[in-house]
C-alpha cells in the first residue's frame, strides 16, 4: 500500500495564485458577471481595480476577491 502525502501546498504557491493576473473573461467568470458588466464598471470606476498592460485588460485575483468581500452583507438592512 502506497502512502499519499497530505502536506499543504507551499505558502508561496498560494500567494502566487492570488497575485496572478487573469484576463477579463476569467475575471467576469470569477465574479459571476458578464464581460460587458466589467467593461461598464471600468468606465464608471465602480468595479475592482484592473491593470492595462498595452491594449489588454488584466485583473489580479486578490483584487477581485477583496472587492467582492467588501460588498458582502449579512442582511438587506446593512445597505
Amino acid at each position: 500500500m502506497q502512502e499519499t502525502s497530505t502536506s499543504p501546498a507551499p505558502a508561496y504557491a498560494v500567494s502566487d495564485y492570488w497575485d496572478g493576473f487573469i484576463p477579463e473573461i476569467e475575471a467576469a467568470d470569477f465574479l459571476c458577471q458578464s464581460i460587458r458588466t466589467l467593461q461598464k464598471w471600468r468606465v464608471t470606476g465602480f468595479g475592482p481595480q484592473f491593470y492595462k498592460p498595452g491594449r489588454s485588460v488584466r485583473y489580479r485575483r486578490r483584487d477581485l476577491r477583496d472587492w467582492a468581500e467588501a460588498r458582502r452583507h449579512a442582511s438587506t438592512s446593512q445597505y
